[in-house]
């Protein structure tokens, strides 16, 4: 049985471009390392926000919330969406501009007890199945904004090789400036892809 290695992902084989990173994340893999084990998931489902974007963070320019958004790509920037959920996003272009990569769905790996004790539920399909509920699975938090996605550490973004299979595009969820973009990417045939059935065909 063939050993399967997980590597970081080099900042150097990150697409500069924005929907590009966005599409070559699918299939790559979230690791959290926590203090009872790590915890990981399969990328299934992300949404670009690019340059120019009325419904980006860094539409307006860099302010103390967003700032992690502006980092050069790769680095993470978690923020909190209507004082209830967690969003993890990955910084996307050159350093000074406000881009990034919403990560949307995974695909439950390593860790799923954690997963489950953290979402407080048992099915494995509704574990990580949306931005909110895999930031509760993975216990990723402002605590973690700004960090270097590219290298091991508490969080870190990883390649095993696997060929994530056919990539669907759609426009985005839950927006309502630029919301005609074909800015959503996702893997046609996932049960773990958020969104309705009319977006996942």
């Amino acid at each position: 049985m063939r050993m399967v290695v997980r590597r970081p992902l080099a900042r150097s084989d990150l697409p500069h471009d924005t929907a590009a990173l966005a599409r070559y994340l699918i299939g790559k893999i979230v690791v959290r390392e926590l203090p009872e084990g790590i915890a990981s998931g399969r990328i299934v489902e992300t949404e670009a926000y690019v340059a120019g974007d009325a419904a980006g963070h860094g539409f307006r320019g860099m302010t103390p919330r967003n700032r992690s958004l502006f980092l050069e790509r790769g680095h993470a920037y978690v923020y909190l969406a209507y004082g209830i959920s967690y969003m993890l996003n990955v910084s996307s272009e050159m350093p000074g501009i406000g881009t990034g990569v919403l990560i949307r769905a995974l695909e439950p790996l390593d860790g799923i007890p954690i997963m489950r004790l953290n979402r407080g539920i048992e099915r494995l399909r509704d574990l990580a199945r949306g931005p909110g509920r895999l930031a509760m699975a993975l216990r990723i938090d402002r605590s973690l904004d700004g960090l270097d996605l590219c290298r091991e550490g508490p969080l870190w973004l990883a390649s095993d090789g696997r060929d994530p299979g056919e990539i669907g595009q759609s426009v985005r969820i839950g927006i309502s400036k630029d919301a005609d973009r074909l800015l959503r990417f996702y893997v046609r045939g996932s049960p773990f892809v958020s969104g309705s059935r009319s977006l996942n065909p």
